[in-house]
Formats: structure tokens, C-alpha cells, sequence
């Protein structure tokens, strides 16, 4: 019995300790203004990811937009969800890559879909942008890294900016509050398994 009484004071008093730095660091945290996430890395679940953050913005009443960068020739559970919620998408749906094997038609796909991602980058409504593999983009030189900065610097300041893709840039990495790199562990498909509907799309 001592020694659970012992263990408990030991318990509390590191939460107690804990609980003084997480009340610190929100103290510390005033400053409010949109964000910039990165969401990189080998690993799965990147876009799913920023289709939560799209989910929970929208949840709460704000407007969101997602633009979509080489994907969009599936079909894509959470946009047939978000739509129904009035979330624009702009796709380019082109398919992957190595599918088009076309430069010129990749590029000229992903410049368009870019307009249409720079309006939304300017329109102060909107609360949330994702940019969905929008890194791939960056990493072909499709379009042009510095343009993409200046965009996301020049945002409206309520706006909030998700970049999902692998090997994220330097530069959107130093411009971003928050970066998380999702690491492949293990995935189903080296196994044999097949993509599945309403788990990976």
C-alpha cells in the first residue's frame, strides 16, 4: 500500500510537472493568423491527412479548396464527400506520371490547375487551401518553386495552406509552421495486397 501510495505521488507529480509546460506553451502562443502545413515523406497517408484538416475546417462553418496535382483520373472518396459539403476541388487528372509519360502535356496540365490554385491563394474567403501532391510539381520543375512562395507568403493572413507530397522543398519547408513527415513502415501493396476501395481512395 505504501508503495502504490509512493508510485501514485510519483505519478502525479510528473503530470504535474507536464501539465506546467503544456500550460506554458499555450500561454506563449498568441500570435493567430492562417498556417502553412507541410505534409511529406515516403509514407501513406499524406493526402488523407489534409483531407482531415479540409474535414474539420468545414465542420466548423469556413469555406475550403482543394487543388489536386497529379492524381484525379480515380475516383477519389473524399472529394465525392467534400463536394456535397460545397468544397470546390480542382483537379488536374492527368493521372500519375508515369502513366502520361508526356512532359509537355503534364506540364501544361499542372500550369492550368496552378491558375486556378493561385486564385484561390488570393481569395479571402476561403480559409483552407490544400494543395494535394503539389510537391511532385515543384520537383519536376513544372512550376516554378519561387512563384509558388510568393503566393503562399501573399496569402489573405486568416489562410490556412496544406502542401502534401513526397520529397517536400527546401523552400516550402523553411516557409511552413508546421512539417510532418509520414514514414513508410510498412505497406500492404509490396505485399501483393490490392488498393481498396474507401480505405486508399
Amino acid at each position: 500500500m505504501n508503495n502504490e501510495l509512493k508510485d501514485g505521488d510519483r505519478h502525479q507529480q510528473r503530470q504535474q510537472k507536464l501539465k506546467e509546460k503544456v500550460d506554458q506553451k499555450i500561454d506563449n502562443a498568441q500570435i493567430e493568423r492562417g498556417l502553412v502545413l507541410v505534409i511529406t515523406g515516403n509514407g501513406k497517408g499524406k493526402s488523407s491527412s489534409a483531407f482531415g484538416v479540409v474535414a474539420r475546417s468545414v465542420g466548423h462553418g469556413f469555406k475550403a479548396k482543394v487543388v489536386q496535382f497529379i492524381k484525379g483520373t480515380w475516383a477519389c472518396g473524399e472529394r465525392e464527400l467534400l463536394e456535397k459539403n460545397d468544397v470546390e476541388f480542382a483537379v488536374m487528372a492527368t493521372g500519375f506520371t508515369w502513366e502520361t509519360q508526356n512532359k509537355d502535356k503534364d506540364r501544361d496540365a499542372a500550369l492550368a490547375v496552378w491558375e486556378q490554385a493561385k486564385a484561390f491563394l488570393q481569395d479571402e474567403s476561403v480559409y483552407v487551401v490544400v494543395l494535394d501532391e503539389l510537391t511532385y510539381m515543384l520537383s519536376y520543375d513544372y512550376i516554378d518553386v519561387d512563384e509558388v512562395i510568393a503566393y503562399i507568403q501573399n496569402r489573405p493572413r486568416e489562410q490556412s495552406v496544406v502542401v502534401t507530397g513526397r520529397a517536400a522543398h527546401r523552400k516550402l519547408i523553411e516557409v511552413a509552421d508546421t512539417v510532418s513527415e509520414v514514414r513508410n513502415v510498412k505497406h500492404g501493396f509490396d505485399s501483393g495486397l490490392k488498393a481498396r476501395i474507401g480505405i486508399d481512395w
